[in-house]
């Protein structure tokens, strides 16, 4: 397809293509702001600078549905809003730009969309980075009668939020890293932390939040075009309906991820510093937290877990630290610490026996 016919089908009306010193300009503003924000990635200023000034960008007359700039891999440009002063064109940039380095790094793949299920939580996650590129705060918003705390108030507001959630527990690292180099590591270090099922889950949810808000938007477009009566009333009431799947869905996921993320970090407690550590972890989850007047799971989950803790404690106390080899059943098995060595390795002999014996059947089924 020729770029002509790409850009019709996006809606894009090119106006103007910007010089080679404002390209310029962006670039290093760029490049700056992200080897300040993650000098852990090792991203190179110089090289960065030089990638982002070979794009072309343009300004031009765009959908409504975008977020003020369109990158276009197949002709490496990009392209602002026509409205758009030139001053705000580096912040507005960042996201499209690090979708440009995806691309230079990551060949077919974008960042962390190696499947189309992926393509949400990757622009979430660029969208994270954008935000804290340019060094953007926090902040408590309303949608939807939902007061959610989010780094990014204008674009992807729920899905960010719910990012910045779910690497409370995996750090931010290993998502940038994987959104600059087109890799599995968060994946991986996701999957190792939790499991499979539960990274599916939430890549589910996003996508199911992202789809519901699409609706939303058609719903919000074809009222703004109505003027039928009727038809006002019944896409209102579409609207309305859209507003509380939208909040449902997002509290879902709150949810699990509250309950499945923290259920799996009090299994690994083994001690009383553990214990402690919790405790904290899970206090200051609650600046994270999205709520309404009536939203309680998160306060009734911390009562529960500070009741847990207590028998948790009550067990260290009197046994000593806790074995997190458990048995099939999956209970926790306690070891007392000061009774004497002899009887820890008579019973790790006796399982070491076991294990080999399971591998060699293992071996012998395989040949």
């Amino acid at each position: 397809m020729s770029i002509e016919n790409i850009l019709k089908n996006e809606g894009i009306k090119v106006t103007k293509e910007l010089s080679k010193n404002e390209i310029k300009t962006i670039a290093k503003d760029i490049s700056i702001k992200l080897c300040l924000a993650f000098p852990e990635q090792n991203l190179s200023r110089k090289n960065l600078f030089n990638a982002i000034s070979s794009l072309k960008m343009y300004l031009a007359d765009l959908p409504r549905d975008f977020s003020g700039a369109k990158y276009i891999l197949d002709n490496n440009s990009i392209y602002f809003n026509n409205n758009l002063p030139f001053e705000n064109i580096p912040e507005t940039a960042m996201h499209e730009c690090i979708h440009f380095i995806q691309h230079f790094n990551g060949d077919e793949n974008l960042g962390l969309s190696k499947n189309k299920k992926e393509i949400i939580l990757n622009e979430a996650a660029v969208q994270l980075m954008a935000s804290e590129a340019n060094m953007e705060q926090i902040s408590e918003v309303k949608y939807f009668n939902m007061f959610l705390k989010t780094p990014s108030t204008n674009f992807y507001p729920l899905e960010c939020s719910l990012l910045n959630q779910i690497t409370y527990f995996t750090g931010t690292y290993p998502l940038f890293n994987s959104v600059l180099y087109s890799n599995d590591i968060f994946r991986n270090t996701f999957i190792r932390k939790f499991n499979k099922k539960m990274y599916s889950q939430l890549v589910g949810q996003l996508n199911k939040l992202a789809n519901q808000e699409n609706e939303l938007s058609y719903y919000i477009n074809e009222l703004a075009n109505a003027v039928n009566t009727d038809l006002i009333k019944k896409l209102n009431k579409h609207i309305n309906y859209k507003k509380q799947k939208i909040a449902t869905t997002y509290f879902q996921t709150q949810n699990y991820i509250i309950k499945n993320c923290f259920n799996y970090e009090f299994n690994t407690i083994r001690t009383l510093e553990d214990i402690h550590d919790f405790k904290n972890k899970l206090y200051e989850f609650k600046n994270l937290l999205a709520y309404t007047d009536n939203y309680s799971f998160y306060n009734d989950y911390y009562r529960s877990m500070m009741n847990a803790l207590v028998t948790k404690k009550e067990q260290i106390i009197a046994s000593g630290k806790i074995n997190l080899f458990a048995p099939k059943s999956g209970a926790l098995v306690l070891i007392d610490t000061r009774k004497s060595k002899v009887g820890f390795i008579k019973t790790f002999v006796r399982k070491l026996k076991e294990l080999l014996k399971s591998e060699v059947s293992k071996d012998y089924i395989n040949e």
